[in-house]
């Protein structure tokens, strides 16, 4: 049974992967490069709870006890007694290779070491450990908001065992999520079929055919989605968009090449709510 998880990377992602973990009564350690990132990340996680309890998500008398059991670190040394680390740190081969040499250094010869990409080959991840551990790595893609959304895409590398694939998946269902098993391939399934529909979308905006607004509106009352492309987009970040697509891309050719409007938004900086501008804009 895993009691006590790792979550490297305190971003928008890794954070909420620690609070889901933690809701389901796990003893969690979430790291960063710096405290400051780490005092934000336990911030940003309060008012997740907050906002969760007014919209009855949550029970009020779940916050404190959530978060007292998450600590923070600056040190991966930290992680010696963790039975699962799922690393999220930015999306970059070279960034997460640094992490998982230090991973494999530390963790116990039976931790799970878990990948949350959304694009990269999880067997190309698995070379930056050694050839001992790699059965025990695996892919586990969350989506965001993790704390709303029920999936996650579990997917094995080429030399990860089916025991490790089982725990995963029940690791999952304890924190209150639906796995899905996906083959490993670029972009898994979820962003393959997404990121069709956005570059679609955009398209749409480029010929003049309907506004961003006018193409939200029609899939969430056409297709019967919970939040249009362009929402998302903003939700999402625009920039890690267009990173996807150029994965996508370099993969799978044409069908999957960004679109221009996209790179002239990020080159712009408009990318989303967080900067206060993207398809829509805001008030920061």
């Amino acid at each position: 049974m895993v009691d006590k998880v790792g979550v490297v990377g305190a971003g928008l992602m890794g954070a909420e992967i620690a609070l889901v973990f933690a809701l389901a009564n796990k003893e969690v350690l979430l790291s960063d490069t710096s405290d400051d990132a780490l005092e934000r990340a336990i911030k940003n996680l309060e008012g997740v709870l907050q906002r969760g309890v007014g919209r009855g998500f949550f029970e009020a008398e779940q916050v404190e006890p959530t978060l007292s059991r998450i600590r923070t670190t600056t040190d991966l040394g930290s992680y010696s007694d963790r039975s699962l680390v799922v690393e999220a740190v930015f999306e970059d081969e070279a960034v997460k290779a640094k992490v998982f040499r230090k991973l494999d250094d530390v963790v116990p010869a039976d931790c799970i070491i878990a990948s949350n990409t959304s694009s990269i080959s999880i067997t190309a991840l698995s070379s930056h450990l050694s050839p001992e551990r790699r059965g025990r790595f695996i892919g586990t893609h969350f989506f965001s908001p993790v704390s709303r959304m029920k999936l996650v895409e579990v997917i094995p590398a080429m030399d990860t065992t089916e025991q490790t694939v089982e725990a995963t998946l029940a690791i999952c269902r304890e924190a209150g999520k639906t796995p899905i098993k996906v083959k490993d391939v670029v972009g898994f399934a979820v962003n393959r079929v997404l990121h069709a529909l956005v570059i679609e979308a955009i398209r749409l905006v480029e010929e003049g055919v309907a506004t961003p607004e006018d193409i939200d509106l029609a899939c969430r009352l056409g297709l019967g989605h919970p939040i249009g492309p362009f929402q998302l987009l903003d939700a999402t970040q625009n920039s890690l968009s267009l990173q996807v697509q150029g994965i996508l891309n370099e993969a799978y050719g044409e069908r999957f090449k960004p679109r221009p409007l996209l790179k002239q938004m990020v080159q712009a900086g408009y990318n989303g709510k967080r900067a206060g501008r993207g398809w829509y804009k805001y008030d920061k």
